[in-house]
C-alpha cells in the first residue's frame, strides 16, 4: 500500500516538473505572469482603475442606454491596455508592422466606440463623441521614440483629451441645469484622463513603454501569412488609430485657437491684433463674392420640386419644438419667422441655400451642409456648425457660444452685441471671423487657419 502511494506521489512530482520545464506554472499561467502582475506599474494601473474608472461606471449605470454601452467599451479599452502592458514586459520590441499587430486588440475596441458615433445623431451624441475621442489618449502606448511621429506620452494624453473636451464641455453645458448625473459622468470621464492616465504615464512611462530585452518576439502580420494556394485575404480595414505610417509630430506645429482672439475682442479694443480691411478688400467693392449672408423675400414652408439624393426637402416644425430644415438645394429665400426661445433649429444636408431665422431660438445646428448661409438674430444656448464645407453664418444679435467642428471653410459674421461670444473649434480649418467697426459699417477681418486635430 505504501509502495503504491509513494509511486503515485513520484509520478505527480514528475508531472509537475515536466510542466514547469515546458514554461507552465502549477496555476496554468506562463512563467513570469505572476511576477509581472505584481510589478509596481501594473499595480498602479489597478489603482488608476479603482480610483477613477469606478466613478465613470457608477454614473453611467444610473444613466443607462448608449451612455452605459459606450462607458463599458471605454473600460474595456483600459482593461486591454493593462494586458498589453503586461505583455510588453515579456516581449521584445517589435518593428512597426509588428507593433501595429501587437496593438490590434486595443484598436478593435476603439473602432467599436467610433462606430457608435456614425449615422444620424442620437440624443447622446456628445457623450459618445467625448468617449470615442478620449480613447485616442491610449495610443501613448505606441510611442517608440522621438522619431516615431508622435508627441511624447504625457503630451499625447493631454492633447488627446483636448480633442475630447470639445464634446465633454457640451455635455456639461447641456445638463448642468437639467440632470446632475450627466454632469457627474462628464467630470468623471475627464478625471479618468486628467489627472488619472496622465499622472500614471508621468510616473511610470514618461519615455514610453519599456520592452523586454530577452523576452519573446512579438508576432507580426507577415508571420501569419496563409499557406500557398489559400484564398486571398480580405481587403484591409479602414485606417487604424495605430498606423504604421508615421505622422507629423503634433508638437512641431504651434497650437492655435479662437480663445486668445476673442479674449481681446471681449475686452473692448477690437482693433488690436486684427487685420484692417482695405477699400479693395471690402465686400461692396468685390465682384467675386457676395460678402455678408443675405436673404431676400420670405418663405415659411418650402415647396421646391428639387430633391437631394438623401431625401425630399423639408422646412417644418416638428412636435412644436424643433424646426427641421433638410435637403434644401439652391434655395436663397428660406425663412423661419414664427419661432420662440424654446425651439431649436436643425439644418441638415443643405447646399447652395440661405436660411433666415427671424426671432430668438434655443439652439441652431448646421450639419453636413455645403455653401450654406444662415442668418439669425438671437440664440439662447449655442450655434453649432458640424461636418460642413464653405458655410457662412451671421449673428445679428447675441449668441453665448458658437462651435465649429470638422468643417473646412467657415465665415462667421458677428454683431456688436455678440463680440463676447465664446467660439470653440475642433478638426477645422480656414475659419474667417468678421466683426463690425467704423461708422460706415466696415468689417475687420481675422482669418485663422486651425490645425486639424487627428
Amino acid at each position: 500500500m505504501e509502495a503504491k502511494l509513494i509511486e503515485r506521489l513520484e509520478a505527480a512530482v514528475a508531472r509537475l516538473e515536466s510542466l514547469s520545464a515546458g514554461g507552465i506554472s502549477a496555476r496554468g499561467l506562463p512563467d513570469g505572469v505572476d511576477e509581472v502582475s505584481s510589478d509596481p506599474s501594473i499595480l498602479a494601473f489597478d489603482d488608476l482603475m479603482a480610483q477613477y474608472a469606478a466613478r465613470v461606471s457608477a454614473a453611467a449605470e444610473k444613466i443607462g442606454g448608449q451612455v452605459l454601452d459606450v462607458t463599458k467599451l471605454v473600460l474595456e479599452a483600459f482593461s486591454v491596455q493593462k494586458k498589453l502592458l503586461i505583455e510588453i514586459k515579456q516581449t521584445q520590441k517589435p518593428d512597426m508592422a509588428g507593433l501595429v499587430e501587437f496593438l490590434k486588440p486595443l484598436n478593435e475596441v476603439i473602432l467599436k466606440v467610433n462606430a457608435m458615433t456614425e449615422g444620424r445623431r442620437s440624443d447622446f451624441f456628445n457623450h459618445l463623441k467625448s468617449a470615442g475621442d478620449s480613447l485616442s489618449a491610449l495610443a501613448w502606448i505606441a510611442y517608440t521614440g522621438k522619431d516615431c511621429g508622435m508627441s511624447m506620452p504625457i503630451a499625447h494624453v493631454e492633447e488627446s483629451w483636448q480633442m475630447a473636451e470639445f464634446y465633454n464641455n457640451k455635455v456639461l453645458v447641456e445638463y448642468r441645469n437639467k440632470d446632475q448625473i450627466h454632469v457627474e459622468w462628464a467630470k468623471a470621464l475627464k478625471e479618468l484622463y486628467l489627472p488619472g492616465l496622465r499622472d500614471y504615464v508621468k510616473s511610470h512611462y514618461p519615455l514610453g513603454p519599456v520592452w523586454s530585452a530577452s523576452g519573446k518576439k512579438a508576432s507580426s502580420a507577415s508571420s501569419k501569412a496563409p499557406p500557398p494556394g489559400a484564398p486571398a485575404p480580405p481587403p484591409p480595414p479602414p485606417a487604424s488609430l495605430f498606423s504604421s505610417e508615421p505622422s507629423q509630430p503634433s508638437s512641431s506645429n504651434p497650437k492655435q485657437g479662437m480663445s486668445a482672439v476673442f479674449q481681446e475682442i471681449s475686452s473692448g479694443n477690437v482693433s488690436v491684433g486684427l487685420k484692417k480691411v482695405t477699400a479693395d478688400m471690402k465686400t461692396k467693392n468685390r465682384t467675386d463674392r457676395t460678402g455678408v449672408v443675405s436673404a431676400s423675400g420670405k418663405e415659411t414652408h418650402s415647396s421646391s420640386p428639387s430633391f437631394s439624393k438623401a431625401g425630399p426637402p423639408k422646412l417644418e416644425l416638428q412636435m412644436g419644438r424643433k424646426w427641421a430644415v433638410e435637403n434644401q438645394i439652391g434655395r436663397k429665400n428660406l425663412v423661419i419667422d414664427d419661432c420662440d426661445a424654446k425651439q431649436s433649429v436643425y439644418i441638415y444636408g443643405c447646399k447652395d441655400s440661405v436660411l433666415q431665422i427671424q426671432g430668438k431660438v434655443n439652439n441652431i445646428t448646421i450639419d453636413k451642409c455645403t455653401k450654406m448661409g444662415v442668418v439669425f438674430k438671437d440664440v439662447v444656448a449655442a450655434c453649432e456648425v458640424v461636418n460642413c464645407n464653405g458655410v457662412e453664418v451671421q449673428c445679428q444679435g447675441s449668441a453665448p457660444t458658437i462651435s465649429v467642428d470638422n468643417t473646412s471653410g467657415c465665415q462667421l459674421y458677428l454683431s456688436k452685441d455678440s463680440l463676447g461670444t465664446s467660439i470653440t473649434t475642433a478638426k477645422s480649418s480656414e475659419i474667417n471671423v468678421l466683426v463690425p467697426t467704423g461708422p460706415d459699417g466696415d468689417w475687420l477681418s481675422l482669418i485663422l487657419h486651425i490645425r486639424n486635430i487627428t
